[in-house]
């Protein structure tokens, strides 16, 4: 009688047990795997998982920075401002800036840089490096004259607009993955070849120097490769700071405000400033850009996206002064290669750490342009040409590895190198299509082979150029915009 009475009750704790365990064990396989920070992720005084996100990536960020990496990016701004500012400031006042308005465009450009590199880099944790359009900059400076800024404005939408249509449908990634990667290579060491060049040919009017460089940074690669290109600034600075060649006198400190400007719409702008500059920005930034992601062995990065990325933050500061964003390949082979960091994984630190120094020149874009103009321009000239030595011999590799493509790859290396400027479109495009046309005329009546695996499969895990010279096809999925 008491085992009936009591019958039901013991159902039910033996309910209760089972579904006690089924909870220990959904508890233990979901939460008790995750972060510690994600289990308690719904206690009091905590706002749930995006705050616990971030505070990750934030900790893993600091983890994985290094000196190297830190110096790595602070090269890549120190070479981007100071081997092409100069044009930015003639491109702005072609469209009579005022003094104001020049700062509003270093705020933009700045910002516009340092975001876009930065936030991307911390979310896929691969180096991502966004530049302003040096060509494009020359091309407005010598087609400004006759229009305004508010005209200047309007065409700068336009392009970004172009630029944005250009990643969201995706047809620049689909025309980068027909590319060989003997051609990839051979344009990427073409285009670093001239900073090679101009680093022993700033010799002629610093030698000493220069020496010291060469000399600080072999002694460094033989004992302290991490640290040579480190030692070697330090060592420079030092040197030009002795001497009193560094120009003090043109830093001003105090905060940037931008300036808004209305955009107005003209078809003659659009035509002649607005046009020009969507072609060169893609042909010649973006096009080498692609290369140097895909050699340095981040082909899983989205080329897509990264392209409406860059559009579309053109496009919000626009109306500021930000003319054209697009992919980096001088500053990305910095930041992307072994002299950043040995473990390639580790590199994003490199572009974050670059991104925030470009925030930092937007808020005092007047004192910290003043302030990497002071350096001596054989210092800059000698410190980037040796950080790229890597790069350039990786890609010099990869290009004349694959004797079936090494005449192509010569000649896309060479007409790059040479700085051919062709209807206002730099020797980067041009290389490309004199290394395809080269490629196919070879290739007339040959029968094709065997379908060869996609570049990325043949990246070495170091991050240097891969070792066959497929096509520069990203591994599948990549790049898709949906």
């Amino acid at each position: 009688m008491r085992g009936q009475q009591f019958g039901p009750a013991c159902r039910h704790a033996e309910i209760a047990c089972k579904v006690r365990a089924r909870w220990s064990t959904y508890r233990w396989e979901i939460v008790d795997h995750l972060p510690a920070e994600a289990a308690r992720r719904d206690r009091p005084g905590t706002n749930g998982p995006a705050q616990t996100a971030r505070h990750n990536r934030a900790m893993r960020f600091f983890k994985d920075l290094s000196l190297s990496a830190f110096t790595a990016g602070f090269v890549a701004v120190l070479v981007g401002f100071t081997s092409s500012v100069a044009i930015v400031f003639q491109a702005a006042q072609a469209f009579g800036a005022t003094p104001e308005m020049v700062a509003s465009w270093m705020w933009a450009l700045g910002i516009g840089m340092g975001l876009a590199s930065m936030l991307p880099s911390l979310w896929w944790r691969k180096p991502v490096m966004i530049a302003w359009s040096t060509p494009g900059a020359a091309v407005l400076a010598v087609a400004g004259a006759g229009h305004g800024m508010g005209e200047a404005v309007g065409a700068f939408v336009v392009c970004a607009l172009l630029i944005v249509a250009a990643g969201a449908t995706g047809w620049f990634e689909r025309v980068m993955n027909r590319i060989p990667m003997a051609i990839a290579s051979a344009l990427l060491a073409g285009v670093l070849a001239r900073f090679g060049l101009a680093a022993f040919t700033a010799a002629q009017t610093a030698l000493p120097l220069v020496l010291l460089m060469l000399a600080t940074y072999l002694v460094g690669k033989r004992w302290l490769p991490r640290y040579a290109v480190p030692l070697t600034l330090l060592v420079a600075i030092a040197f030009a700071a002795a001497r009193g060649e560094l120009a003090w006198s043109a830093v001003h400190f105090s905060l940037t405000w931008p300036v808004f400007v209305m955009p107005v719409f003209h078809w003659q702008a659009i035509v002649s400033l607005a046009l020009p500059l969507f072609v060169v920005t893609m042909a010649s930034q973006n096009l080498p850009g692609v290369a140097a992601i895909r050699a340095a062995g981040y082909g899983e990065l989205p080329v897509s996206k990264l392209i409406t990325i860059s559009g579309l933050t053109t496009l919000v500061l626009a109306p500021f002064g930000a003319f054209a964003l697009n992919l980096s390949a001088i500053t990305a082979a910095i930041c992307m290669g072994r002299e950043a960091h040995e473990d390639p994984a580790r590199r994003y630190t490199a572009a974050v750490s670059c991104g925030a120094i470009y925030v930092v020149i937007g808020l005092f874009g007047a004192a910290v342009t003043g302030l990497l103009t002071a350096f001596p321009k054989e210092l800059v000239a000698a410190i980037a040409g040796l950080a790229l030595l890597g790069t350039i011999g990786g890609g010099l590799a990869a290009a004349v590895r694959d004797e079936p493509h090494r005449e192509a790859a010569l000649i896309t290396f060479l007409v790059t190198l040479s700085g051919v400027t062709i209807a206002g479109i730099g020797s980067a495009f041009w290389g490309v299509v004199a290394g395809a046309f080269a490629l196919a005329v070879q290739r007339l009546g040959n029968r094709p082979g065997p379908p060869k695996a996609p570049a990325g499969q043949g990246l070495a895990a170091s991050g240097n150029i891969a070792t066959d010279s497929s096509n520069m096809a990203a591994p599948p999925g990549a790049g898709k915009t949906s």
